[in-house]
């Protein structure tokens, strides 16, 4: 039973990571997309945990029996510049999961998850160097009747966010900052805070290579604090994530990102391990 649970805290909290950690500077913040551009940004990613954090946040303890924890997930991201001011985005997350240990046998689940469809305005910016805007997102289920894969329920987000660029030991930097407060609508919610804030610089002067580190996190909040073996998701819980990215830009239509990260504190989640592949894609149609 403690496996199982340990299991389900585990799985909740890998999911969450690949639907709503869109936070990375190819996909987030103020900047303003150009109207009629399209960016597509496919992604691949792989989380690994053996150890997780309990109720009281203390140094997180190994999985019983030797557990180990890892999932797959392929998320496509894309975003278009309806004019000046708005942007529509969307987010479509497919996981792979699969928990071992020497006591039970594999029990792997996937699917599609949560899709995510918003829009965004740009609601304002200083000297064309900072941008702010402002995004709702519906939140919508894919699936039924399978807590394995997430809530199960409809939610919504809204989310402000900031960028800027600018200069620093002779290179070009930028920044991307966003807090967002979401609600899931079924039985005990729950609701969050997500937060994430980027800071990249670049590498060369061909503006070709750069470099940037995020700190991003989830607090989840609900009345149901209890877990249930495989058929509840665990609704509260926090964690806060560091991680680092290398994006290179081949040509003006196309770059890509690798991201390595970490789960550094945690309350009810997995102290785990993320890496990441985004392929971004630039389109222009007017």
């Amino acid at each position: 039973m403690r496996l199982l649970k340990t299991f389900t805290k585990t799985l909740l909290i890998t999911l969450t990571l690949f639907i709503g950690l869109q936070s990375r500077s190819y996909a987030d913040g103020g900047f303003p997309v150009r109207p009629g551009r399209l960016l597509l940004a496919p992604s691949v990613s792989y989380f690994f945990a053996n150890s997780a954090w309990d109720t009281t946040g203390m140094p997180a303890k190994r999985y019983p029996n030797n557990g180990k924890y890892s999932s797959v997930g392929v998320t496509f991201y894309g975003e278009y510049g309806i004019s000046r001011n708005w942007a529509a985005v969307v987010s479509l997350p497919f996981v792979y999961n699969s928990f071992t240990a020497s006591n039970i046998p594999s029990k792997p689940s996937s699917g599609l998850t949560d899709l995510e469809t918003g829009i965004r305005y740009y609601l304002a910016n200083i000297d064309f160097i900072y941008y702010f805007s402002l995004q709702g997102t519906a939140v919508t289920p894919l699936y039924t009747n399978d807590r394995a894969l997430g809530y199960g329920e409809e939610g919504g987000e809204l989310k402000l966010a900031v960028s800027g660029s600018g200069n620093m030991f002779g290179r070009s930097i930028y920044f991307n900052a966003s807090d967002g407060y979401r609600q899931y609508f079924g039985t005990n919610g729950p609701w969050q805070n997500r937060y994430s804030g980027t800071f990249g610089i670049t590498l060369d002067d061909d503006f070709q290579n750069q470099l940037s580190v995020t700190g991003s996190g989830i607090l989840s909040r609900s009345t149901d604090k209890t877990f249930s073996p495989i058929l509840e998701a665990n609704k509260d819980y926090s964690f806060f994530e560091l991680s680092l990215s290398y994006g290179h830009t081949f040509t003006d239509e196309f770059s890509l990102f690798a991201t390595a990260g970490k789960f550094l504190t945690g309350y009810n989640t997995s102290a785990g391990n993320l890496f990441s592949l985004a392929f971004i894609y630039r389109l222009d149609y007017k």
